[in-house]
């Protein structure tokens, strides 16, 4: 399914059961993608989350059934997923500004919400360069964490900065490893990637590794392995001053190369961001890169 009709049929997925308790991972059972990149590119693509997005409609079409007068507020938020009156009401206040009550009164106070409707325009700017790479099955090691599909991008960077103040920057000011963790640092490289992984798990959350390639031997506690097969990844580079450059073609990926690319789909529910050996990451010249599983359509 084409990346611009996907995110269509979603949506109306959404629509069609917005009264039900539906999760992320059923919508992209629906659509027949990944969890992680469905979700991924959803907010990219609308700004939106797909569980903001849901609760948002709701929210608007409690409203809508107040001012109709379609039952009573407790009918109301139980029918659109909420599991008490009391926290229906919390959410309704924080959306619209106002209580159940208050828009029953006074339905000018309601906030609309409609649904989204997806069109992806590109003009001008430069293409996005890419290359597409056949790479044999590797494995990376490395230190690996669950985050939230909401709030996994901003916690992302809190998570590489514990790193590298514990590890990275005092290895590579020049202190000997001491402990398993430093030596597996050094000996594999751990930091040269970053690896999302989509894995049924806890619902609602993806694996993130700060990895390296793994060259073998003992894994230190509190590390993990994750192998990938023999496939083609496409190769997105990047230039210039971090997080900004990665943030920029990871938004043109969503935005401009998959509704326009007519030759391949990603292939696995995985990233990599990949990390230049030292250097300055504030620097214009720093050298990074994107890499996605794909196989032709």
């Amino acid at each position: 399914m084409e990346w611009t009709e996907t995110l269509r049929s979603a949506i109306d997925y959404m629509e069609q059961h917005i009264c039900e308790p539906i999760t992320a991972e059923e919508v992209a059972a629906h659509v027949y993608m990944s969890p992680f990149y469905l979700q991924k590119g959803f907010e990219i693509v609308t700004g939106y989350s797909i569980s903001k997005y849901l609760r948002c409609r709701r929210l608007y079409l409690a409203a809508l059934d107040l001012v109709l007068d379609r039952g009573r507020v407790i009918d109301i938020a139980y029918r659109y997923g909420f599991e008490t009156p009391e926290s229906f009401t919390k959410a309704f206040v924080r959306f619209h500004g106002a209580t159940p009550t208050q828009i029953k009164k006074d339905h000018r106070k309601l906030k609309p919400f409609f649904p989204l409707k997806i069109r992806i325009s590109v003009q001008g700017g430069e293409s996005l360069e890419y290359t597409v790479e056949r790479k044999e099955s590797f494995t990376v090691v490395g230190f690996a964490r669950e985050f939230s599909f909401d709030n996994g991008y901003q916690d992302i960077p809190a998570f590489w900065e514990k790193f590298s103040q514990r590890y990275l920057t005092p290895l590579l000011s020049g202190k000997e490893p001491q402990t398993p963790e430093e030596t597996a640092v050094c000996t594999h490289g751990i930091g040269e990637f970053g690896v999302c992984v989509d894995e049924e798990r806890t619902p609602g959350k993806f694996r993130y590794l700060i990895a390296g390639l793994y060259q073998g031997g003992p894994v230190p506690e509190g590390m993990e392995l994750f192998s990938f097969p023999s496939m083609e990844w496409a190769v997105f580079p990047c230039r210039g001053p971090l997080p900004g450059t990665l943030q920029a073609i990871n938004t043109q990926v969503f935005q401009e190369w998959l509704p326009g690319n007519t030759e391949y789909r990603i292939a696995m529910g995985a990233n990599i961001e990949w990390y230049s050996d030292g250097g300055n990451t504030d620097s214009d010249e720093y050298r990074a890169a994107i890499w996605v599983p794909v196989e032709r359509l």
